[in-house]
């Protein structure tokens, strides 16, 4: 599979895929801001260029602003991102000591784009540290509280939902938890808990919730007013 990236004015980045087996043209919106096409190796780049260019107004509309990272910006429970102007032949970046060291040249702003990828880039893994060692442990220690019992956890980036329980009673929770308050993270882990008894949103499941949590519904409110910061 081959990828042309290109910048295209008023859309910003697009990366070209050309993939055997697709019978269309496809777009996607990724989680770098970055607009996706997918077409068959026949197909022009001209014409994905062309079909992008059409879909300018709903790309604008689902496309949220990009964010940019501060020096000293927090980043989930422990972590700050530092911007540190050295002397490297190309920008680079380490996560550590609760750290995201962000590492440009003289010649780089810290707005620019490959410094700023670089801050998402490390946002994004200190989110997933943090997320990896918490949420287990909050996770099963909630379980315990109130008596619940799950199959297996997993902790990963999800676009559109806090947190996920199969009908496996399998629970998937989102690195983006690490941003909210502990409360609404709690209540988010008891959410998905309380799917493996009631998997529906009816009397039976919010009656479970305040079981748990007494002020369950204020909570529901709260968390609507809350999304990833990136």
């Amino acid at each position: 599979m081959s990828v042309k990236v290109i910048e295209i004015d008023g859309i910003g980045t697009v990366k070209l895929y050309k993939r055997s087996g697709t019978k269309g043209i496809r777009l996607t919106l990724g989680s770098d801001h970055s607009v996706r096409v997918t077409m068959p190796p026949w197909v022009p780049y001209q014409t994905a260029i062309g079909f992008v260019q059409s879909k300018n107004e709903w790309i604008s509309l689902h496309l949220k602003p990009k964010h940019i990272f501060k020096d000293g910006e927090a980043v989930g429970k422990s972590h700050r991102i530092r911007f540190i102007r050295a002397n490297p032949a190309k920008p680079g970046l380490r996560v550590a000591n609760g750290e995201v060291r962000v590492l440009f040249g003289p010649n780089y702003n810290l707005e620019d784009d490959a410094a700023q990828s670089l801050a998402l880039k490390g946002a994004l893994r200190a989110l997933k540290k943090e997320a990896g060692m918490l949420l287990p442990q909050r996770t099963q220690a909630l379980a315990a509280k109130y008596s619940y019992s799950y199959q297996n956890l997993s902790v990963k980036q999800m676009r559109s939902r806090w947190g996920s329980c199969s009908q496996q009673q399998n629970l998937s929770l989102n690195i983006f938890l690490m941003q909210l308050p502990w409360s609404l993270i709690d209540y988010v882990i008891v959410h998905e808990l309380a799917h493996t008894k009631v998997l529906n949103h009816g009397q039976d499941f919010w009656a479970e919730m305040q079981r748990c949590l007494p002020n369950a519904k204020e909570l529901r409110k709260d968390i609507k007013n809350h999304k990833p910061t990136f």
